[in-house]
């Protein structure tokens, strides 16, 4: 994984989201490193190994959380980079929630509160595929989904988007002082390889199930999503609360991507195994030699 240092990461880190446009970034971008497919998938169990590593020592300080939230445009990739990434991890420290549409007892409260209810206690790694985004994402191109959420009228104000941003990063910022890293990955998929992908879903039957006809007309909003997308990442994008703007045109290369940034942010944690007190290592030794007799 040396090819993706940390000069390389940084190139799709934003900390800063003032002056952030969302046109620099582009979404068949390899980083320059030289990699084909082939040989992306060869070092990509090289970090899914470390990333297991670094996660057994978070499981066993139990001292921070970490939280990986993955957004994207449909066919973006966002299920198989959860599933590549993640496949050597303990189950036991790992949970993945995926968000659909509110059920009625989510909208009877605020729109933080389902998501508050399935983040990761410490020593695990929480994966959202989907999160509180989507209220200033699907909310802000589709307002008909804020007026089934039941908010008062006098709420509903043209600030209210910024208001929710404003929300949200307080929230990151909270969740950082106790202890839970926050991590967030757009995958950005261009319009070009979504419309192949969703051929492919079709053209294979074995796919036929990923294809949602509601996904192609989504499309027609493409524009306002990348307008709403251009607003969360630079309201939001702080140093204790990354975004990650991935290329996601090569699948092999997201998911590298992606490996590497867990990786780098959970080694600049200082992780270790819990230490052994000298009484309980003289425990170790009486249990040792009792069951050797």
């Amino acid at each position: 994984m040396d090819q993706l240092s940390e000069r390389l990461l940084a190139r799709y880190r934003i900390e800063q989201g003032k002056g952030f446009r969302l046109a620099d970034h582009r979404p068949d971008d390899d980083g320059g490193i030289g990699l084909d497919k082939a040989q992306g998938a060869k070092l990509l169990p090289e970090g899914v190994r470390r990333l297991s590593e670094l996660q057994d020592m978070l499981y066993a300080q139990d001292r921070w959380a970490v939280l990986c939230i993955f957004q994207a445009m449909d066919a973006a990739g966002k299920d198989s980079a959860i599933k590549h990434v993640f496949t050597g991890v303990n189950p036991q420290g790992c949970h993945v929630v995926s968000f659909k549409a509110p059920s009625a007892t989510e909208l009877d409260h605020d729109f933080l509160w389902r998501h508050v209810q399935a983040l990761p206690s410490r020593g695990q790694i929480g994966i959202h595929n989907r999160s509180w985004y989507e209220e200033v994402l699907v909310a802000r191109v589709h307002p008909a989904v804020v007026e089934r959420q039941k908010l008062p009228p006098q709420l509903m104000g043209k600030n209210i988007w910024d208001e929710r941003l404003e929300d949200i990063a307080a929230f990151e910022r909270y969740l950082a002082r106790q202890g839970v890293v926050v991590l967030k990955f757009f995958l950005h998929v261009s319009q070009e390889e979504q419309r192949q992908r969703f051929l492919d879903r079709i053209s294979e039957p074995e796919k036929n199930w990923k294809f949602n006809a509601a996904d192609v007309a989504e499309r027609q909003h493409w524009d306002d999503y990348m307008k709403a997308y251009q607003a969360a990442i630079r309201a939001t994008a702080a140093p204790h609360a990354p975004w990650y703007v991935v290329p996601a045109d090569r699948k092999w290369f997201t998911r590298l991507v992606v490996v590497a940034a867990i990786c780098r942010s959970l080694e600049g944690l200082g992780l270790h195994y819990p230490e052994v007190s000298e009484a309980d290592r003289m425990a170790l030794i009486q249990a040792k030699e009792a069951l050797e007799k």
